[in-house]
């Protein structure tokens, strides 16, 4: 019995040795692959915040502070150029009312009352201001209808050709005031043929063409009403209470101060344009 028994306990030992063998095999790959998991996510998290550490002391680095420094001073020299054209523009639509309404009183084609006759120049005194902010305006809006359509205008971009522009320009004014035809409108298509050369020869633009067409009508809108208040009268009026040649002056002036602020931008980088 005791041989029996002995031989049949070595025979289950046997059988439970690979048992346990496997299971402590299996337990320790189990256990292997969990460790390596947790050293993976532990890897890949200290990767990550490494990461943010490193994008954190770049962002904050003298040098991005340097790169980004620029970015404010263009746009502080942008701001200042635009100031130095608004003062330069208001200057010149200022001096070129001046000269140009004066010629409108010796010949009595514009009365103002006698009471606002208030400066040197016999002119009311409202006007070369209001002529000067509309120049200003003027001439900052054309380039910016050109940036803005994509469209930049490099025409005859010389001060020879603008102030060929202003002469021309006073030339149509002061034949207003100075010739005589039979009738206002035989005045106003010679006049009318005379701005829409000055358009072809010193501009030839889509953007030229609508926004002189649309200050001419604004600008006679505003004279209009200022006459209907008895702010000033037109002598002969035949176009409501104005002249019916007076759009045409408001055409070629807007013509006119759209060169010369296209001009005084020619230096400002202009922005692409996207569809």
């Amino acid at each position: 019995m005791g041989t029996v028994s002995d031989g049949a306990f070595l025979e289950r030992m046997e059988k439970l040795v690979p048992r346990l063998e496997d299971h402590t095999w299996g337990c320790s790959c189990a256990a292997g692959r969990r460790n390596k998991a947790l050293s993976g996510g532990t890897a890949s998290g200290l990767a990550a915040k490494v990461g943010e550490m490193l994008s954190s002391s770049v962002s904050n680095s003298p040098l991005t502070l340097m790169a980004q420094k620029p970015s404010s001073s263009s746009s502080l020299n942008l701001s200042r150029d635009v100031l130095q054209r608004s003062l330069v523009l208001f200057s010149v639509g200022t001096f070129l009312a001046l000269v140009l309404n004066l010629l409108q009183i010796q010949r009595n084609v514009t009365l103002f009352p006698e009471e606002v006759m208030s400066t040197i120049f016999s002119s009311a005194w409202w006007v070369p201001p209001c002529c000067g902010t509309a120049a200003a305006v003027v001439g900052l809006l054309y380039p910016c209808i050109d940036s803005h359509l994509g469209e930049p205008h490099k025409f005859k971009r010389e001060w020879a050709s603008v102030m060929r522009c202003i002469a021309v320009f006073v030339g149509i004014n002061h034949a207003s005031a100075k010739l005589d035809f039979a009738n206002n409108i035989q005045l106003s298509l010679t006049l009318a043929a005379l701005s829409l050369g000055l358009w072809w020869t010193f501009d030839r633009s889509r953007s030229g063409l609508g926004l002189g067409i649309t200050i001419a009508f604004l600008a006679t809108l505003i004279t209009q009403f200022l006459v209907y208040n008895g702010v000033y009268q037109y002598t002969s009026p035949d176009f409501l209470y104005i002249r019916s040649w007076l759009p045409c002056i408001f055409f070629s002036g807007g013509v006119t101060v759209g060169n010369i602020g296209r001009q005084l931008a020619m230096d400002v980088p202009e922005k692409p344009h996207s569809d």
